[in-house]
């Protein structure tokens, strides 16, 4: 019996104890004990308390939203003034490109006049334009090509093969090495069965011969690193790097110098009086003019005289104009073409050639 009422007892004990549990945590989670021993009373924040924690809050959100309005509209109306600003300074750079190209427009357009016709083939790429001209003042006939060189490398000088003693025709040297259009260049000297450039040459700044002081009449003429036709007599090596060569040949003579008509050697005047000519020049915005003569021999009988040349380049407002070597080396091609008539009845081989690139 004593067995059965200590059983029963633990069971009330066991299911009674979560509730004797709930009421001791209700009555010991309403104070806190401080390290002191004294119990500390939590209360909850008044009412008016919270109401104003609440209404700090709201208005801190309502501040930070009209600061981000703003700023959002700020940079919307930042961003309409960049695009205009942007716009307006486009349309300032072009018109400035407009007002710079304008002065360089007329002066092609009178130059161009000059030829009295619209050009009857025209190359044009973003490294050179090419206008082809026929010519036909009465006393001959040829070709005027007025090259404009948007980038100097545009131009180059080929050696025929590479080496000295070599040479081939220009058509040659322009097939192989991929150009649009060339002429021949200086002159030439034979000498053991090969075929060597005449006095000084210079192929990518270098000179292939060394330097040798104008001679007898000769001149050099070429292209600077930048671009510019260049050319004269030269007494010294220095004399001639100081324009900055990048290419050039040898012939005789010059016909024209900072717009004035140079002495021609009496030589030249008459031996011979006509003849196939090439000759290369450049205008003042330093666009090329090359002109090339047809004839039918070299015996002074058809084809140009220079001082006929002399005068035609002075009139086209041709400032500088150098002859290069003619009769049966004459030779002008276009698009993989002859455009002249060679006066040997097929074109010679020569030693150098210039060449212009698309």
């Amino acid at each position: 019996m004593s067995i059965q009422v200590k059983q029963l007892n633990r069971f009330f004990l066991l299911a009674t104890a979560p509730f004797f549990g709930l009421i001791l945590a209700l009555l010991l989670g309403s104070v806190q004990l401080n390290w002191e021993g004294q119990p500390v009373q939590l209360s909850a924040p008044a009412e008016h308390e919270l109401d104003q924690q609440v209404n700090q809050v709201s208005t801190a959100l309502s501040d930070a939203e009209e600061t981000a309005k703003y700023t959002i509209s700020t940079i919307r109306k930042t961003a309409v003034l960049y695009q205009k600003t942007t716009s307006a300074m486009s349309q300032v750079v072009t018109t400035a490109q407009k007002t710079t190209r304008r002065p360089e427009a007329i002066y092609d357009r009178r130059i161009t006049s000059k030829f009295g016709s619209s050009p009857y083939e025209t190359v044009q790429s973003d490294k050179i334009r090419i206008e082809l001209y026929k010519i036909n003042p009465g006393n001959y006939k040829g070709y005027a090509m007025k090259i404009k060189l948007k980038d100097p490398s545009a131009m180059r000088m080929a050696v025929a093969g590479d080496k000295l003693g070599s040479s081939e025709t220009t058509l040659q040297a322009v097939k192989h090495s991929g150009a649009i259009a060339g002429i021949n260049a200086g002159g030439f000297a034979d000498s053991g069965g090969k075929r060597y450039p005449l006095s000084t040459t210079i192929q990518n700044g270098k000179y292939l011969t060394g330097f040798q002081p104008s001679f007898k009449d000769l001149s050099f003429v070429g292209l600077s690193q930048s671009g510019k036709l260049i050319g004269g007599k030269f007494s010294s090596q220095s004399q001639l790097d100081k324009l900055k060569p990048s290419f050039g040949a040898t012939f005789v003579p010059v016909l024209l110098q900072n717009g004035v008509k140079t002495p021609i050697p009496q030589k030249w005047l008459t031996s011979p009086y006509r003849a196939p000519r090439t000759v290369i020049g450049s205008y003042r915005d330093d666009q090329l003019l090359v002109l090339v003569v047809d004839g039918y021999d070299e015996n002074g009988n058809s084809g140009a005289s220079l001082p006929e040349l002399q005068d035609k380049l002075y009139n086209l407002g041709v400032q500088s104009a150098y002859n290069l070597d003619g009769g049966g080396s004459t030779s002008l091609i276009l698009g993989g073409r002859v455009i002249n008539k060679p006066s040997d009845g097929a074109l010679r081989p020569v030693p150098t050639h210039f060449l212009f690139f698309k």
